[in-house]
Order: structure tokens, then C-alpha cells, then sequence
């Protein structure tokens, strides 16, 4: 199922749409509700729903990302990217959702070595660091992914306009400066791609 069709490709399907759009007030509620210190743990009902939260935030995830999975990097786009663009794409997604996982693992990890009596150590001192490290990787990448957002709908490539219900686009743009600038993009993703392949030659 289509909901209508952006310039050059068609949108993502409804149900596409609606857990990429409510995954985001799931993922605010979790950073801003996130355990401060550690020894708030001590309250058995707080843990509980920590461990339960956690739990339900990763299935949400792997769900998401099997059904994700079957939509192209650049669905919707009004023409073919280039294939370095691609592979830069596809790492910031495999970013995002090994951010995504490790976070509520992690989080369940620090829970089950607490329940256990591990309040500290090097097992829990790790867990928390992983921990840490996940919800700062998810700042980072979730970041880079809404730039390139907004990069790709000032360009008018028609990615924008499969899953934002709102400022379609109409085209590429016709802007000079922009089309400067991503005329030097492609020379980038250009030389790269010469330069990946001069190396694997040698």
C-alpha cells in the first residue's frame, strides 16, 4: 500500500510512516526518564520498570528494523544516488540501530547485575560505560541521519517528502548555490570512489 507518490518514487507505506513517527517520542520518553544514578535502583518497583521498559524499547526496535528493512536506503528518491552516498547512508543506519540495541541491553545488563547485588565492580562499572557510550552514539547518529534530512529535502531529491507528511517537495531544486554545492558533493563521493578503487587494484 502507497499512500501517493513523491517526485521520481513512491512514498513509504502508512504503517512506515507510523513507527518511524512514533518511535520518536518512545526514544525522548527513555532518554529523559533514563535512571540519574544508579542507586535509585534500590527502589524495586523503579527497577522493575526499567527492566520492562528497556525490554519493550528493544523488541519495538527489532521490529522496526525488520520491517525497515525492506525499503531501499533512498526510497523515494527522484533519481539513482551515487553508490558512495549509498554506503555512507547505509553505515549512519547500521549506526543508528546498533546504538538503538545496545542501549536498552545495556540498560537491562545494569539491571539484572543490580538485582544480583553487583552494584559495582568492573562487570557493572562496564555495563554502565556501555551504557553511556550507546546514548551518546545515538545522539551522534541520530544528529548526522535529521542533517542529512534536511540536506536531501533542501536539494529536493524526493526522499524527504516518502515519510515527512509535510513541505513537499517539488523537485530538485533549481537553486544555484545548491546546485553547486552538490555538484561538489558528487566530486567528493567521485574521488572517493577512484580513490577505493585504485587501492583495491594495488
Amino acid at each position: 500500500m502507497v499512500l501517493d507518490h513523491s517526485p521520481g518514487g513512491v512514498s513509504h507505506t502508512l504503517l512506515a510512516r507510523f513507527i518511524h513517527w512514533t518511535f520518536i517520542p518512545l526514544y525522548v520518553y527513555g532518554i529523559i526518564k533514563q535512571v540519574g544514578e544508579i542507586g535509585e535502583l534500590e527502589n524495586r518497583g523503579l527497577l522493575i520498570f526499567e527492566s520492562i521498559f528497556a525490554s519493550t524499547f528493544l523488541l519495538i526496535v527489532l521490529l522496526r528494523l525488520t520491517y525497515m528493512h525492506r525499503f531501499n536506503t533512498f526510497h523515494g528518491a527522484s533519481r539513482d544516488p551515487h553508490r558512495v552516498h549509498v554506503i555512507i547512508a547505509k553505515s549512519v543506519h547500521a549506526g543508528i540501530y546498533t546504538s538503538l540495541i545496545m542501549l536498552p541491553l545495556s540498560g537491562l545488563a545494569i539491571a539484572i547485575l543490580y538485582s544480583r547485588g553487583i552494584k559495582d565492580g568492573l562487570l557493572q562499572d562496564g555495563a554502565l560505560a556501555l551504557h553511556e557510550f550507546s546514548a551518546s552514539l545515538s545522539y551522534v547518529m541520530i544528529a548526522t541521519h535529521v542533517s542529512a534530512a534536511i540536506y536531501s529535502r533542501v536539494k529536493g531529491e524526493g526522499i524527504w517528502s516518502s515519510m515527512v507528511p509535510i513541505l513537499k517537495e517539488r523537485g530538485p531544486s533549481e537553486n544555484g548555490v545548491v546546485i553547486k554545492i552538490a555538484s561538489i558533493e558528487k566530486r567528493i563521493y567521485d574521488r572517493i570512489e577512484e580513490l577505493v578503487t585504485d587501492k583495491g587494484r594495488r
